[in-house]
């Protein structure tokens, strides 16, 4: 992902009171979806205009929010005409006349404003990671299934045909057979090594600083921070969770897996000596009680003069089954195992990395309240597997999964 495509922001760590608990709301005036914005940094400007792009006449953006005057004027020009400004989102998602939400701000503000979000009635599409510590994964579902919200979790894989296809085909389908090792991978990218642009070494004026750390470290102006929060453990959760959640849940989707038994992991920071405390390269390693092991390799060295590399890899008794979020030509590939299957070599062209399914789903699910292709468990399980793989690093040992991170039935 280019630093466009990375989010930027939002407000104060405060819950809703019990008065703002609505029932299930109905779709506005014109047949629109009124969507309020939290977080409009350059990832919600793309969702924003993605979701103009496929859907023009079904949405609205009534309200955005962001901590960065510069970032809410940027996202009111894009929303049109009457779109409101706020700098603290308490007051967005307040609203009488939205349907729903976007949660596109800095990691470590995600789980906060996607659970005020819903028990004030929205349907929420929260970025991902959902959430970084299970207590806020656990309260975030209880919160949806509470208010009955729609739950999108930006993990596109879901929705990209390369990776939808390839399933539907070969695993589905049963050619894959048994599939007990899968490895993904996340190279070179750019967000691991951005540097602040010039003249950000002082504050802007119309940044609040302190809301952005909102719930996080208080900390001096630091713009590295705040340009480049994929650096930081508490921010981001670094590669293995910035990142590698985009591939893990591709694996989990291909494989039906819900979270690992345990991990480990290896790596360490080799090369940036910036004060960041997340690993420049690792490795990690998930054992399924399903009898499949899961790897997930990533490294921002050869960033960002190399083109980013993100996949699966299944290796099972009917062959190989590979998928690149980035390679356009090549999409995915299947290699057969003639012992095993009779399918012919296959090959198939990709999209590149694109929300543009998952937020034609969240919109149609809006409506028919069906559940969604990236719902909350999902994106709580994934998001738990890459914090059982940073919990490993930190560690320096194998760390089992804990029972109490189950969610309730």
């Amino acid at each position: 992902m280019t630093s466009q495509t990375r989010r930027v922001f939002v407000g104060a760590a405060l819950p809703l009171p019990m008065s703002a608990l609505s029932a299930a709301r109905s779709v506005g005036a014109n047949n629109r979806i009124r969507i309020g914005v939290v977080g409009t940094g350059g990832r919600g400007q793309y969702l924003m205009k993605s979701l103009q792009r496929i859907a023009p006449d079904e949405i609205a953006f009534p309200a955005v929010c962001d901590v960065y005057d510069a970032r809410r004027a940027q996202a009111a020009q894009i929303a049109g005409a009457g779109a409101e400004q706020y700098l603290d989102y308490r007051q967005l998602v307040e609203r009488k006349d939205l349907d729903a939400v976007i949660v596109s701000t800095p990691d470590h503000w995600h789980a906060t404003v996607a659970i005020a979000a819903m028990q004030a009635g929205k349907d929420v599409y929260v970025e991902k990671p959902m959430v970084h510590r299970p207590e806020e994964g656990i309260a975030l579902v209880k919160a949806a299934r509470a208010g009955k919200r729609i739950v999108q979790v930006g993990m596109q894989g879901r929705g990209l045909p390369q990776f939808v296809e390839a399933k539907q085909r070969y695993i589905d389908s049963g050619v894959m057979g048994k599939g007990g090792f899968a490895r993904t991978w996340y190279l070179s990218n750019a967000g691991y090594v951005q540097t602040p642009p010039p003249g950000f070494e002082r504050k802007p004026d119309g940044l609040d600083w302190e809301r952005w750390t909102g719930p996080g470290p208080k900390v001096d102006w630091n713009p590295d921070i705040y340009f480049s929060p994929y650096k930081w453990l508490y921010y981001d959760g670094g590669m293995i969770m910035g990142i590698g959640i985009h591939v893990m849940d591709s694996a989990h989707h291909w494989m039906g897996l819900r979270h690992p038994l345990a991990a480990s992991a290896g790596g360490g920071t080799y090369f940036y000596k910036d004060g960041r405390d997340t690993p420049d390269v690792v490795t990690c390693i998930f054992d399924y009680a399903e009898e499949a092991t899961v790897t997930f390799t990533a490294e921002c060295l050869s960033a960002p003069g190399v083109r980013t590399s993100a996949g699966v890899e299944l290796r099972g008794t009917g062959g190989v089954l590979w998928a690149e979020r980035y390679v356009v030509d090549t999409g995915y590939t299947y290699t057969p195992n003639a012992k095993f299957s009779k399918e012919p070599a296959a090959r198939a062209g990709g999209t590149g990395a694109a929300a543009d399914v998952i937020l034609r789903d969240w919109l149609d699910r809006i409506r028919d309240r069906k559940r969604t292709i990236a719902h909350e468990e999902h994106g709580y399980y994934s998001a738990m597997t890459c914090r059982l793989a940073a919990l490993a690093f930190e560690k320096k040992q194998r760390v089992l999964w804990e029972q109490n991170w189950d969610l309730p039935a």
